[in-house]
C-alpha cells in the first residue's frame, strides 16, 4: 500500500443551488386547495420534461387543515411568528418553490409586483402569483423570498408548531386526565386523484365517533397525518379503531395505510402491516427474520412479533 500512487483524479462541479421561496397559502375551501395543487404538479411536471427555466420547480406541497389553524390560533403561533390566517379558512399551503440560482430578493419583488401586469419580467416567482390570483388568493399569500432566512424561519414555524401543539394537548391530558393516554395517529398515502375521497374519510370517521382531531401532511405526494387530540382515554381507543378502517380505505383507493413513519412495536401499525399484506405475507417476512437473525436479538418486536 506505502508504494501506491495517484495518476489521475477527475473532478465534476456541483451545480448551484437554487434559491429557496416559500409561500404560505390559505384557502377557505378544500377542493379550490386541492385544484390549486393539481395545477403546481402539473406545472411542476411540465418544467421537468421542457428543462424551462422560467418554469415552476415546486419541491414541496405542504398543508394544514382547519382545526391545525385553529390549534395555530389558541397558542398565540400566528401573532408569535407574524402571521396573517384569514378567518374563515378551511386549510393553508405551505409551497416550497426552487428559483434559480442567481435569483435575488429584488428580483423576487419585482416578479412578484407585476404579477398583474400585462408587461414584466417572465419568471417562476410571477407565473407562481399568476396561478395565486387565478385561484383568488393572491392577496392573502405569506411569502418568504429568496434570502430572507428570518420569514423563512417564520413559515417553517407556523408548519412545526402544529404537530408540537398535537403532541402537548396529548402530554397534558396523559397527565391531568388518564396516565394510559397516548399519542393516536395514523401516516397513510394515496394517489393524490383519491385525496379528496381520503380525506372525506378521516373527517366522516372522526367525525362519527365525536373525536377532536387535526389533519396535516404531505398534500402534494397524497401522504397526511389524521391525529386525534384526546379528551379521554375512551377517544385513545376510538381513535384506534378509527385508523384501523382508515387503513382499509386507503387500500381500497390504490395507497398503503403506512408511509413514512415506520412501524416499529405500535400494535396499531402492526395491525396495518398485515392487513397490507396479508397473514401470508407477515409469515413470509418472520421466515427471513429467522434465517437471518435465529435468536431474534435485533430489534425484537419491531415490525411483528415472534409468533
Amino acid at each position: 500500500m506505502s508504494g501506491m500512487r495517484i495518476t489521475e483524479v477527475t473532478l465534476r462541479l456541483l451545480p448551484a443551488r437554487p434559491a429557496m421561496c416559500l409561500a404560505l397559502v390559505p384557502f377557505d375551501d378544500r377542493r379550490a386547495a386541492l385544484a390549486f395543487v393539481a395545477r403546481l404538479r402539473d406545472a411542476a411536471r411540465e418544467t421537468w420534461r421542457t428543462g424551462d427555466p422560467r418554469g415552476l420547480d415546486v419541491s414541496a406541497i405542504e398543508h394544514m387543515d382547519a382545526r391545525c389553524l385553529e390549534l395555530l390560533r389558541e397558542d398565540g403561533i400566528d401573532q408569535q411568528q407574524g402571521v396573517s390566517i384569514p378567518a374563515g379558512s378551511e386549510i393553508a399551503l405551505l409551497v416550497t418553490l426552487e428559483l434559480p440560482a442567481e435569483m435575488t430578493a429584488e428580483q423576487a419583488f419585482d416578479e412578484i409586483g407585476s404579477a398583474r401586469e400585462l408587461a414584466g419580467p417572465d419568471g417562476p416567482l410571477r407565473r407562481f402569483c399568476r396561478l395565486l390570483d387565478a385561484a383568488g388568493v393572491l392577496d392573502d399569500v405569506e411569502v418568504a423570498v429568496p434570502g430572507d432566512l428570518a420569514r423563512a424561519s417564520q413559515l417553517l414555524a407556523v408548519r412545526e408548531a402544529v404537530p408540537a401543539a398535537v403532541n402537548m394537548r396529548v402530554g397534558r391530558a396523559k397527565k391531568t386526565i388518564d396516565p394510559r393516554i397516548e399519542k393516536t395517529a395514523a401516516d397513510m398515502i394515496v394517489p393524490f386523484d383519491r385525496l379528496e375521497e381520503l380525506l372525506t374519510i378521516y373527517e366522516t370517521g372522526f367525525g362519527a365517533r365525536g373525536l377532536d382531531a387535526a389533519i396535516w401532511g404531505h398534500i402534494s405526494d397524497g401522504n397526511l397525518h389524521p391525529n386525534v387530540i384526546p379528551r379521554s382515554f375512551a377517544d385513545v381507543k376510538a381513535g384506534k379503531e378509527a385508523i384501523l378502517d382508515f387503513g382499509r380505505e386507503a387500500i381500497r383507493l390504490g395507497g398503503a395505510p403506512l408511509a413514512e413513519h415506520g412501524v416499529g412495536r405500535n400494535s396499531v401499525k402492526q395491525q396495518l402491516l398485515e392487513l397490507l399484506y396479508g397473514k401470508d405475507g407477515i409469515n413470509a417476512m418472520r421466515a427471513v427474520k429467522d434465517a437471518i437473525d435465529p435468536d431474534w436479538k435485533l430489534a425484537p418486536g419491531v415490525l411483528f412479533s415472534r409468533t
